[in-house]
């Protein structure tokens, strides 16, 4: 059962703007998420320190948002919304709440542009929305110089193997699912993109299983791909590291030990296992004609 709680703010001002999404802002509607994938950064790490558990659904996060965003752009201070960061926007209550369309309607009203990710087809729904989001809104001009658009729809995958997806994300739409939904946001117009993050360690992150999944988002009409390692934070019983090993240890058992000493005690793997995951992405990229980050000529906006 999911509880109400009343919030302050909802609209976040990052200190600088994010070199692979592009955000200047985050918006989350919901605290909590219901598709429980194991390797949830929030469980664990400073992003989940104050929430409420379980599933919240932040009822008067629409007027809050209004509030903020007609501040924002009294001052001209326009920049891309995350909508999504900490949790899915349209997970199985939403459908039910529409907390995440009624802040949409908000955004349409402030005209800002926005980058939704999810895992859910139940953002089909929204298009409408959405499109007129894209017609109005107010990119910062280097932005639009690039040629970016006022709305970026992405999912995110951690694997393409259905069975490697139920044990990781035993919640979230199937990874085929996901693609499908994401073709149908490519084909009403929309820039998409396959985020493949976080990748597994010796599951998800090799060259075969890799070239799979970018040619998967070809196949499927996707503009982008990201590819970024596992974080593994906490030991508490409900954080993501505890219930990583504990899944690895279920379905894994001759990974444990080659994990633990890949992360040595850190919440990440060392910089150069994200090097070598990049250099394979591009590499991948390349070989399927697919641009590896929104912008085309790399990372930095």
């Amino acid at each position: 059962m999911a509880k109400e709680i009343t919030v302050h703010s909802v609209l976040n001002k990052q200190k600088r703007r994010d070199d692979w999404f592009l955000c200047d802002y985050s918006m989350n509607p919901y605290e909590g998420c219901q598709f429980n994938c194991v390797y949830c950064y929030v469980h664990g790490s400073k992003y989940g320190e104050k929430m409420a558990e379980g599933i919240a659904v932040k009822w008067n996060a629409p007027t809050i948002l209004d509030r903020q965003l007609k501040a924002r752009a009294e001052k001209k201070e326009y920049g891309i919304i995350a909508v999504g960061s900490a949790t899915d926007p349209y997970m199985p209550i939403e459908e039910e709440r529409q907390i995440t369309r009624r802040c949409l309607e908000v955004i349409l009203k402030r005209k800002f542009p926005i980058g939704v990710t999810t895992r859910s087809p139940l953002i089909l729904r929204d298009l409408d929305i959405l499109r007129e989001i894209g017609k109005s809104a107010i990119l910062p001009e280097d932005l639009k110089e690039k040629g970016i658009p006022g709305v970026i729809i992405s999912s995110s995958f951690s694997t393409v193997d259905e069975q490697v997806a139920k044990i990781f994300e035993p919640g979230a739409p199937r990874p085929l699912a996901r693609m499908e939904f994401l073709k149908k946001c490519k084909d009403a117009g929309f820039m998409v993109g396959a985020n493949f993050m976080p990748l597994l360690p010796y599951i998800s992150d090799t060259e075969e299983s890799l070239d799979s999944m970018v040619r998967m988002a070809k196949e499927h009409g996707l503009d982008f791909t990201f590819v970024s390692g596992l974080t593994l934070y906490g030991d508490g019983p409900a954080d993501c590291k505890t219930k990583y090993y504990k899944a690895l240890e279920a379905n894994f058992p001759e990974l444990v030990e080659k994990t633990r000493a890949l992360f040595a005690g850190n919440f990440a793997p060392p910089g150069n296992y994200q090097g070598k995951l990049d250099e394979m992405a591009r590499r991948m990229c390349e070989k399927y004609g697919m641009r590896y980050h929104i912008l085309p000529a790399g990372r930095k906006s």
